[in-house]
Parts: C-alpha cells; structure tokens; sequence
C-alpha cells in the first residue's frame, strides 16, 4: 500500500522499495555494530532518511525488520531505539553461543590451503588492527575471521544463529580490546585456532574458542554496566518520533 492513498503499490516501485530497504538495514546494522549509533540512542526516521537519501518507507520497513531481530527497540509514542541489552539478555546470548559453537567446530571438514590462506590472511588484519590500537577495525576484522570458520561448517542454520547472536552482542565488545594486554591475547588465540585448523584439530579448536568466548563475555559485561550511564539512559525525557 502506498503512505498516501492506500492504493496498491505497483511491482516495480516495491521492488524499489524492498532494495532500499535492504541497503538501510545493512546500514543501520553497521552504525550499530560499529558503534556509531549507541544502546538506547534514538534512531530519527526523518534524519536518517535525509542521510541515507530515501524516503521514510523504508526506514520503517528495515526499522521493523531491526525490532524483529531484536537489534531495534519500538514504544509506542516515543519511537525507535537502538536495544539496550540488560544482564539476563546478555547470559542468555553466551548461554547460546557457547552450546552452538561448539557444534559448529566439531562439524567443520578438513581445511584447504585456499581456505587456510584465507583465515590466516584474516588473522593477519586483527593483528595489524591491534597494533595500531584500532578497536573499531580489529572488532570488525575479528568478526570476519571467526565466520571465515564457522561459515565452513554444514550446519547453515546454525551459522545464521550464531550470526545472529554475535551481531546483538557487537555493540558491547570494544570494552577489553582498549587493554593492549587484551589486544596481544586474542592475536595469540587466533593463531592457535589457525594451527589447531591445520592439523584439523577440532576438540582443540573448540577448547580454544570456550576461553576466547569467555574474554569477550567478560568485557562485554564491563560494557554493559558501562551503558547504565550512557547517553540514553532509563527515566531520561524522551523526544517522541514525529
């Protein structure tokens, strides 16, 4: 239905339509993940159609996407939000996450020398990331090397859960990597993830990846009572969404 008439919306223009609102969710994903847009701020439908330049239509259709995925939040007469996680949401995502990736190591084939090449030329990003202090890139690059793994297994189910989960917790993973120390650790743990790769070593992968998790919950916890103070914070006025 069109925003002013109702009358039905000819094929081509919802074509139109749901391309655009393709590229706003992948972009509303990126400022999210990347930070840009911060848990509990305001998400303005007019401000980001001006900056993504399309109408609201679908700024609405990826803003209910986003809800659906549980990275947007919706009340009524106030508008959309980036979500805020609290502690139970948290514990339950690395509740998730460590029964899932487990399955997917143990289920992944025997890698090639191209699809080695791949993870290590992966690696090698984070680590320059790293030594140059770059949080943002070294989040980012971090997250393609581990699915350059977890994309490999059969399970593409299980994958597009996993995925699902790491993109609610991004926002919160930039805590620890600010502590050098941090920084040489993860290095360290992909390149024993690589080696374990190569010698097709799948127990010892996944024992490699329960203590990598567990660095990352942990700093994602420091950041989320670091959000408690954040720009948005609970029983702050609200600006209703036009």
């Amino acid at each position: 239905m069109s925003e002013r008439t109702g009358s039905p919306v000819p094929a081509d223009s919802a074509r139109d339509v749901g391309r655009a609102t393709g590229r706003v969710v992948a972009e509303l994903e990126r400022l999210i993940v990347s930070g840009e847009l911060l848990p509990g701020q305001p998400i303005r439908q007019v401000l980001m159609a001006e900056r993504l330049g399309v109408s609201r239509l679908p700024i609405r259709e990826a803003l209910r996407h986003l809800t659906a995925e549980g990275l947007v939040q919706h009340e009524h007469n106030v508008g959309y939000t980036v979500a805020r996680l609290q502690q139970s949401d948290f514990d339950q995502i690395y509740l998730m996450r460590a029964a899932l990736e487990p399955e997917l190591l143990r289920s992944l084939p025997t890698f090639s020398e191209a699809a080695l090449a791949e993870v290590t030329a992966l690696g090698d990003r984070v680590a320059r990331a790293a030594e140059e202090g770059d949080v943002l890139a070294m989040r980012l690059h971090n997250n393609a090397f581990h699915f350059a793994i977890f994309e490999r297994s059969p399970l593409n189910l299980v994958v597009a859960e996993v995925r699902r989960l790491w993109t609610l917790a991004m926002p919160y993973h930039a805590a620890y990597l600010y502590d050098p120390a941090a920084r040489e650790r993860v290095v360290s743990e992909h390149d024993q993830m690589i080696e374990a790769l190569a010698r097709h070593d799948n127990e010892r992968l996944v024992a490699l990846m329960d203590e990598h998790r567990r660095g990352g919950e942990t700093s994602t916890g420091i950041m989320l009572r670091g959000t408690r103070t954040g720009a948005a914070r609970p029983g702050d006025p609200a600006v209703p969404e036009e």
